[in-house]
């Protein structure tokens, strides 16, 4: 099969992460009243069902205001299918200028979610249509809202992929990353501790136990240990503290969050016995996990290394970035294998982001020829 030239995708796709940028999605799980990605699924079903997808417009149990969006061409059941994923949300304007004016400066453009990943989701989209004319792979785009919050977006559209006659083969998120291939992923936990004492008047503190002192110990020993914890790939930090009512009391209670970052090959499970062996036994303690996510390592062999090496050896790239922050592989990674790799820029979650719009024409431009690709995807195994 001769791949159609697709000197054009690239600007394509440069004019759709523009429209996309223009739209506010910001993520209202983030910023109280936000609007959240509507806007952008509005869009871009209007655009896909001109193109002839069959669309789907999915949203959590738990807020049907957050959509995301499921879209394919159709009879395409027998060909291999990829996972197209992006998500629509972004964090908050916080102090940018002119945050959803696209504004372009030489090859940068500038505005909220430009970099993270509004242009990576423009990139999809584009190769995505191109790939249904090709006919060798089923291009099904999963562009999922609240990724920068909970993954309510992911987890919805993966819960409903065996209704909607999904069988993914591989993945591919285009997650902003220089245009590397992702090798690792770290994960994390959310951990409150919350530290008994006995209140009692500050002029007899013999009479009381002061939690607030058995916190500064905590933090002490959180610190002390988070360098060996570094050294094996992971973090640890307390992020917040609190304790005591008020002067001339001895405090009675006080908690902190402890946040640890859970690297490739540790379990989730032992970080909350981690953090009680820098608990004195005698305190009266409690530990409640808030928040988790487990850690990734992109596949050594099959078809998301084969496909994240085409992509690097046409990109000049290679397998260049263990993630030190979360992202959805993981959730991804348990429907099928996954491989990460996306345009970037600068600035993401500041008040100046920026995609290089260099990036994003080849990135589009090489996940086009890819995906027509028949000598990588061969034919599905049923």
């Amino acid at each position: 099969m001769t791949i159609v030239p697709s000197s054009d995708a690239g600007e394509d796709a440069t004019r759709l992460a523009a429209a996309l940028v223009s739209l506010d999605t910001t993520n209202p799980g983030l910023v109280t009243g936000a609007p959240g990605e509507r806007a952008a699924v509005e869009h871009l079903r209007s655009r896909l069902d001109r193109a002839g997808f069959t669309t789907h417009v999915l949203t959590p149990h738990e807020d049907a205001d957050r959509p995301s969006l499921v879209a394919y061409p159709p009879d395409s059941e027998r060909l291999p299918t990829v996972i197209l994923n992006g998500h629509l949300d972004t964090v908050g304007p916080g102090a940018m200028v002119e945050p959803f004016s696209a504004r372009v400066v030489g090859d940068r453009m500038f505005g909220r979610g430009a970099a993270d990943m509004k242009a990576g989701v423009a990139a999809l989209v584009v190769a995505a249509e191109r790939a249904a004319e090709f006919g060798v792979v089923r291009p099904v785009l999963a562009l999922v809202a609240d990724e920068e919050d909970a993954g309510l977006g992911s987890e919805t559209v993966i819960a409903a992929l065996p209704a909607l006659g999904i069988r993914p083969d591989v993945c591919l998120i285009a997650e902003p990353t220089d245009l590397a291939l992702a090798r690792s992923v770290r994960g994390f936990a959310v951990v409150l501790v919350r530290i008994g004492g006995r209140a009692a008047h500050s002029s007899q503190p013999d009479l009381g136990t002061n939690a607030v002192s058995r916190l500064g110990r905590l933090i002490a020993a959180v610190d002390e240990h988070a360098p060996r914890v570094r050294a094996a790939g992971g973090d640890l930090m307390v992020t917040v503290a609190r304790g005591g009512e008020s002067p001339f009391v001895i405090p009675a209670a006080a908690e902190c969050v402890v946040e640890r970052r859970v690297a490739p090959g540790e379990t989730l499970v032992e970080v909350v016995t981690e953090i009680r062996t820098l608990l004195e036994p005698d305190w009266d303690t409690t530990i409640e996990v808030l928040a988790q996510r487990e850690p990734w390592r992109c596949d050594t062999a099959g078809p998301a290394r084969r496909w994240g090496e085409a992509l690097g050896e046409r990109l000049g790239t290679g397998w260049g970035l263990d993630a030190p922050y979360w992202l959805e592989a993981p959730l991804w990674q348990r429907v099928c294998p996954t491989v990460v790799s996306g345009p970037s820029g600068g600035g993401l979650h500041s008040d100046d982001e920026w995609v290089d719009l260099a990036q994003l024409r080849a990135f589009t431009r090489v996940l086009v020829d890819t995906l027509g690709m028949p000598e990588l995807w061969g034919a599905r195994a049923d």
